[in-house]
């Protein structure tokens, strides 16, 4: 079996989530204010083989003119995808609803962890993903993002 039908295997809908996706990432403080705002492509693979089961391609972009970019790439070890990346390692895991969950520990926010709901709309062209941000203080950010596929 391959690594994308070996994913599949445990991660039912994640299939689902292949291609281009741009969108908008609003972070806000535990109060609701805006506390960052940019816009987003991210792309998912799921290559038949070799060591990765999951990469993703990040771009971000801010009015301001900054941009970051980012390579994440996910193993499939028993039936959770796990990164290890310079800004945070964790792993995932799909619900029997097809819901996709990450528990991520923050590398460049020590202490800081955040978990992440992915959900994705009937039409399969539109997601959302919802994260939580804690640390020993308990709950200080949201994360909101709001996606519609492209390619």
């Amino acid at each position: 079996m391959g690594t994308r039908a070996a994913l599949a295997a445990v991660f039912p809908s994640i299939l689902r989530h292949e291609g281009v996706w741009r969108g908008t990432y609003r972070h806000l403080d535990v109060a609701g204010a805006l506390i960052d705002q940019h816009e987003s492509e991210v792309g998912c693979e799921f290559p038949d083989d070799g060591p990765f089961a999951y990469i993703q391609h990040n771009r971000f972009t801010w009015a301001d003119g900054r941009e970051t970019t980012a390579r994440l790439e996910g193993a499939l070890i028993g039936e959770r995808l796990w990164w290890v990346a310079p800004t945070f390692s964790g792993w995932a895991w799909e619900t029997r609803e097809g819901l996709i969950l990450l528990d991520l520990e923050r590398k460049d926010e020590p202490g800081s962890r955040f978990y992440e709901m992915i959900v994705t709309a009937p039409d399969g062209n539109t997601r959302a993903r919802t994260w939580h941000w804690v640390n020993a203080g308990g709950l200080y950010k949201r994360t909101l993002c709001d996606e519609r596929r492209v390619d």
